[in-house]
């Protein structure tokens, strides 16, 4: 008995969550601002709230436990930022990573900015940072061929595992068991 290759499965690639991605009338510019202003953190994707800024989770990752630190305020203009906010910024990508570590054992790092649209921001008028964990070995052929990603994870059981690993942390602040 001969076995065939597989081809037509292998050249399918079943993403069902991505629909809601596709089926967008338009970007939602406005998803930060919701973000900042909600009380149901959990529908928002929301991790962490800080005075000045926040930490969220990326609805439309470029890799699993792709993060984001917000400030509450919108602009576009990195050099409007006062010194609170853009040290809570950066103290919450510092938070970021020990989640992902914690979380889902993240060894590395990319963090940056995309300030306007010609640099690749998504959403121009409300800056945010993100924090994109990385892993030895993480990549492999399929964005080179055909600009797909793979993520392991589903972002609500994710989300989860975020605000268990954030609990932990702050227990182990305080020093209890």
């Amino acid at each position: 008995m001969s076995m065939e290759f597989p081809k037509r499965e292998i050249e399918t690639l079943w993403c069902p969550w991505r629909v809601e991605y596709f089926e967008r009338e338009k970007p939602d510019a406005s998803f930060l601002s919701e973000a900042a202003r909600t009380s149901d953190d959990a529908a928002h994707l929301v991790v962490t709230r800080r005075k000045n800024a926040f930490l969220m989770m990326n609805r439309y990752p470029y890799a699993v436990g792709h993060l984001m630190a917000v400030p509450y305020r919108k602009t576009a203009d990195l050099s409007s930022l006062g010194e609170n906010e853009i040290v809570e910024l950066w103290n919450l990508v510092t938070h970021a990573q020990a989640l992902l570590r914690a979380a889902i054992k993240a060894q590395g790092f990319n963090v940056g900015l995309n300030l306007g649209e010609c640099a690749g921001a998504g959403i121009v008028d409300h800056l945010h940072l993100h924090i994109v964990p990385r892993w030895n070995g993480d990549t492999n052929f399929m964005p080179i061929l055909s600009g797909t990603r793979m993520l392991s994870e589903g972002l609500r059981s994710l989300y989860e595992k975020l605000i268990d690993a954030q609990a932990k942390i702050e227990t182990e602040k305080r020093g209890g068991p």
